[in-house]
């Protein structure tokens, strides 16, 4: 099969290879999906610039896609071959991911894709859907309360944006850093935005809600925004964090213990099994419906490998990078 990997870190152009290796066989328990699509994140580039130690000498990146179950292992259903699937989790503690023609893993790490949904969404899922579900739903989720999510035009703000009106946010507030940005988060559903590099963040989420402030921040750079946000966050409210641009980060201890603010931190490759299984069935639910829409921004081939983890590094694409496993 065609794939790409990297045998060591370091920058796309130097170490990523495109060639041809050994197609997997399913182990017990697990499927054989032929790809159709494979996801790119920032932590796919992240990890292969050495973020990470490598999980194997040579590595296939990437977590997400999405295809067609091809084959299956002992312990799993036959009747799963020819299913159309998404993929979470794919190069998490494993050498090989999604950047492939096919992929053999667990077969609970590929869930039944609904018909309505296209393999480009489908690669949409595994890490910025789920990661969206899990900062609007953990403790006790965001139904009758004001919400600020931070990069509203982003891959998992847009879905936040999203989730936290279907989940019954009062109201939904997006910060973003241009027009195009802006279009982009409101046409999601948020009912108000903030251009942060034009308005002070601060005094517009008072403006927006009277002074009291929000009662959640979902949060994708908290080592950036750390200061904001006792100046933003309600009385006792709560910031959910998935993202730092540095590995270290300070918060202002008097103005944070004056808040009441909570923060909860969390990984999406990393969710507890009852978490992952909640939000796997609400995506399901909410896709079935139709209730969701995809920003994929860009699609390239797999031949084009340097170039989606570029323009993903480069943060140049609104929207999600998607790679057609099939060119």
């Amino acid at each position: 099969m065609r794939a790409a990997w990297y045998e060591r870190n370091g920058p796309a152009r130097e170490v990523l290879v495109l060639g041809d290796m050994d197609t997997p066989a399913p182990a017990p328990g697990e499927v054989l999906v032929r790809l159709a699509t494979s996801g790119v994140n920032p932590s796919d580039w992240k990890t292969r610039s050495g973020t990470r130690p490598m999980a194997a000498p040579r590595v296939i990146p990437h977590s997400d896609g999405a295809g067609v179950i091809e084959a299956v292992g002992a312990g799993v259903d036959v009747a799963r071959v020819g299913e159309r699937v998404w993929i979470w989790n794919g190069q998490w503690k494993r050498p090989f991911g999604t950047a492939a023609e096919r992929i053999a893993l667990p077969s609970e790490q590929a869930v039944r894709l609904p018909d309505n949904t296209s393999f480009e969404a489908g690669a949409c899922l595994g890490i910025p859907a789920l990661t969206a579900w899990r900062a609007v739903q953990t403790d006790g989720g965001v139904a009758g309360q004001a919400v600020l999510v931070a990069g509203g035009a982003g891959a998992v703000g847009h879905y936040a944006v999203q989730m936290a009106k279907l989940l019954g946010a009062a109201r939904v507030i997006a910060t973003v850093s241009s027009p195009t940005k802006a279009a982009h988060a409101r046409a999601a559903g948020a009912d108000d935005i903030i251009n942060y590099r034009e308005e002070d963040v601060a005094t517009r989420v008072r403006e927006l809600t009277d002074g009291r402030g929000v009662d959640r921040v979902v949060e994708v750079d908290l080592a950036a925004n750390a200061a904001l946000l006792p100046q933003i966050v309600a009385r006792d409210g709560f910031c959910a964090c998935y993202g730092s641009g540095r590995a270290e980060m300070s918060l202002p201890f008097g103005p944070m213990i004056l808040s009441g603010a909570a923060i909860r931190f969390f990984i999406v490759y990393e969710l507890p099994p009852a978490a992952r299984e909640a939000g796997v069935a609400q995506l399901t639910t909410w896709l079935e419906a139709g209730a969701l829409q995809h920003a994929v921004g860009r699609v390239l081939g797999l031949s084009e490998v340097v170039a989606a983890h570029e323009a993903v590094e480069a943060g140049a694409v609104t929207g999600n990078v998607v790679m057609d496993c099939t060119r």
